[in-house]
């Protein structure tokens, strides 16, 4: 009977997750489209469901909801579900898409293709754990340690290049100190060179059809072949020089597009400016340094664990705890704020980690989304999605005080958790070093030939 009254949470609390899924995809990824598939919209909002489940029975284990078992079954069951969709059903409907959109092959031949490029996913996703110290088949095939091990690569491998990319430029956008000052004058000036820009290539490509215009009117009566001599020489009885006007138009358009970029630079800089004076700002500015610390501390971090091959042992709660009471003298219950405290650190990791990546989905999607694509991005977010959230928990576990973290071992099962913490720590790097030289490479103004509009 208990295990029924789990199972019925555990169902309600899904059947939210798949209506939040849901409304995310109709007010956010698709409010600009016309939804084609209800399939596409089901697959979605059933991963979304899926992959938050996983972070509701971590947050179960600490504050002790459910059976031991009914959460070893959810969980069992809960990865199997969400491998099934990321290896089966997921890739099944992308390259069923794919290839159906091609007009001229017949539905058996799409069958057919589908069915072949499925199976060249699943040898590529295989073959994928080659190079990493992940499980053997002697530990089997069909197994969600298996499935896990080789997904969570591509997971661990997404969540370190967003982390990485965040972790440098959240401070790098709201930060002061980071804003270039910019006058008023400044964007008048650009918008006066802007102008007079626009003006010169009005009048040279005039100049090149009225050209053109009285070449054509000119030779109209005349023979073919002396109509071939002449446009070869490129130059009409007025004078003009017809190649001559073509290569300044195409010095005035790479002008023109040096100028405007430059001119919406400090635009947006000036945007950036009157939004940090108000308060939004200001408070985005304090939260701000203390990102630009923590992402030098992490940098530094993950350079010693890199170098001297270290994998932290004990999560930060604990640590925290221990030299609360042992370095610093103070009497407190350590199992009550260890579980208390536990479970608000992973309720926030949980709570960003989901709208962080709805956030980077829903500007993706508008980014690349068409009309005609849309509906097999989505599918492919939803992959990213399912493969991001998998990982999350698997590295969520280290952030875990040892008791809680039990389960989660033993569903994985003999995974190599020091490697995805490792190989974390080294995407993360690279993506961080990699944001950082982009970013001061943006900084530097463009270069533009102001002897072109003489």
């Amino acid at each position: 009977m208990a295990f029924l009254g789990d199972c019925v949470i555990v169902f309600v609390s899904q059947m939210l997750f798949f209506a939040g899924g849901w409304m995310f995809f109709n007010k956010e990824l698709f409010k600009h489209y016309e939804i084609r598939h209800i399939s596409v919209q089901l697959i979605f909002s059933s991963t979304f469901a899926l992959s938050v489940t996983m972070f509701e029975l971590i947050i179960f284990e600490i504050i002790g909801v459910l059976e031991s078992s009914s959460r070893y079954f959810h969980w069992r069951l809960g990865l199997t579900l969400l491998l099934f969709m990321v290896t089966a059903v997921i890739p099944i409907y992308i390259c069923h898409s794919v290839i159906h959109s091609i007009s001229f092959f017949s539905d058996k031949l799409v069958r057919i293709l589908t069915t072949i490029c499925w199976f060249v996913f699943l040898y590529g996703l295989w073959r994928i754990g080659e190079p990493f110290p992940l499980l053997s088949a002697s530990h089997g095939i069909f197994t969600i340690e298996q499935g896990v091990s080789r997904i969570s690569v591509i997971g661990v491998t997404v969540m370190a290049i967003l982390s990485g990319f965040g972790a440098v430029n959240y401070p790098y956008t709201s930060m002061t100190y980071f804003i270039k000052p910019v006058s008023r004058n400044d964007i008048i000036c650009f918008e006066r060179r802007l102008a007079l820009t626009v003006d010169m290539l009005t009048g040279k490509k005039r100049r090149i059809a009225m050209a053109a215009y009285n070449h054509n009117k000119q030779h109209s009566t005349k023979p073919r072949i002396w109509e071939m001599i002449t446009s070869a020489v490129h130059r009409t009885n007025s004078g003009e020089d017809i190649n001559q006007l073509k290569q300044e138009v195409y010095g005035l358009e790479e002008l023109l597009r040096s100028v405007f970029l430059e001119l919406n630079s400090l635009k947006n800089m000036e945007e950036r400016q009157r939004w940090s004076e108000t308060l939004k700002g200001k408070y985005f500015n304090v939260i701000g340094h203390f990102f630009s610390v923590y992402c030098v501390y992490k940098i530094f971090m993950c350079c010693i664990n890199i170098i001297f091959d270290r994998v932290g042992r004990k999560d930060p709660v604990t640590r925290g705890l221990e030299i609360a009471i042992h370095w610093c003298g103070f009497d407190i219950d350590f199992a009550f704020w260890n579980q208390h405290i536990s479970f608000w650190l992973v309720g926030c990791i949980v709570i960003t980690s989901i709208r962080g990546l709805l956030l980077t989905l829903t500007k993706f999607f508008y980014r690349i989304s068409s009309s005609k694509s849309s509906n097999i991005i989505v599918l492919i977010l939803g992959q990213i999605m399912g493969m991001y959230f998998c990982s999350s928990v698997l590295l969520m576990r280290m952030n875990m005080p040892a008791e809680y973290r039990v389960i989660i071992t033993e569903v994985l099962g003999n995974l190599h958790f020091n490697f995805y913490h490792r190989w974390f720590d080294v995407i993360f790097l690279v993506s961080a070093l990699t944001t950082t030289v982009v970013l001061y490479l943006s900084r530097k103004p463009v270069p533009s030939d102001d002897a072109d509009l003489h």
